[in-house]
């Protein structure tokens, strides 16, 4: 069976497109129909039913699809498997992360990785955590590092650090430097979005104190932490952030932290994996330095 015709297969599957498979692969539409009818006529069946312009995997494309992972990913290690015989690490790691970790923390780490093996090329691809923790369970990414946990039993969660979660406003906003959680909830609030993990955590803590969403007057929902840095600035409302984002702002001093008398709010960042997915050797090498990363720094902030 044609590795490239399996390829081509999985690229389409995962897009539902033989036009986004085309730009994903840089090859022309009429190259993608033909590996799949290809594929099509030697498995003698029907991958794809064509809807107008969107299309539906078969049932037998679903029975394939976990198989032609197994077989791309197998001949794709061979790679890996000669650059070890060379002593050496090669090939292209794709990690997901969340904003905190994506943003602040896989900069400095991958930076050491790359002085220990430098021929290994990184994609960081930077989601929030609800969707990096998808793309695990969807085999589209073999190693995603999180804020939050979900409780899905297919997911492995591996708690690599500790990280505090602040209370931040704008100097002018706020005179007092102190306070507890429920003086905090009459100050107006901006948050991030429903899947990030500094968000997932916010509610969680609050929920643990009895307090609801209806209690807090909410001012604004950004999709980032830098925008939500901004609102802050513009005394839009108070924050609660993970202290690594905004540790320059503090420093300089434009934003305040406001000390929480009652609570401390801890979180842990997770590398997650997919439990029946197993790690090429360049993705294990990066497994095993971020951990070694965690022992010797017990706190990369």
């Amino acid at each position: 069976m044609d590795i490239h015709h399996l390829k081509v297969f999985l690229s389409v599957f995962k897009n539902k497109s033989f036009s986004k498979a085309s730009e994903e692969l840089s090859l022309t539409q009429p190259t993608i129909s033909d590996h799949v009818k290809s594929l099509e006529e030697e498995l003698n069946c029907k991958l794809f039913d064509r809807l107008g312009r969107t299309i539906m995997p078969t049932k037998e494309a679903e029975v394939l699809y976990s198989h032609a992972m197994e077989i791309t990913e197998k001949a794709d290690n061979i790679k890996d498997v000669i650059g070890q015989f060379k002593k050496e690490i090669t090939g292209e790691l794709i990690i997901g992360a969340s904003t905190i970790p994506g943003t602040y923390l896989m900069p400095a780490i991958i930076s050491s990785f790359k002085k220990k093996y430098p021929s290994v090329f990184f994609q960081i691809a930077i989601a929030d955590s609800e969707e990096i923790i998808k793309k695990v369970l969807k085999h589209e990414l073999l190693i995603g590092i999180v804020g939050s946990k979900l409780g899905n039993e297919q997911i492995h969660y591996m708690p690599f650090m500790e990280d505090e979660l602040i209370v931040v406003s704008a100097p002018f906003m706020l005179k007092k430097e102190r306070t507890t959680l429920n003086e905090l909830i009459k100050f107006p609030m901006v948050l991030r979005e429903e899947g990030s993990g500094t968000r997932r955590e916010t509610e969680k803590i609050l929920e643990e104190r009895g307090i609801s969403f209806e209690d807090i007057k909410i001012s604004g929902i950004f999709g980032s932490t830098d925008a939500i840095k901004q609102a802050v600035k513009e005394g839009l409302g108070v924050s609660i952030l993970s202290k690594l984002s905004v540790k320059d702002e503090l420093k300089y001093g434009v934003l305040k932290e406001i000390k929480l008398t009652d609570i401390e709010m801890k979180r842990k960042f997770y590398i997650v994996t997919h439990k029946k997915r197993t790690l090429p050797a360049a993705y294990k090498m990066f497994l095993e330095h971020v951990m070694s990363q965690t022992k010797t720094h017990k706190s990369l902030t």
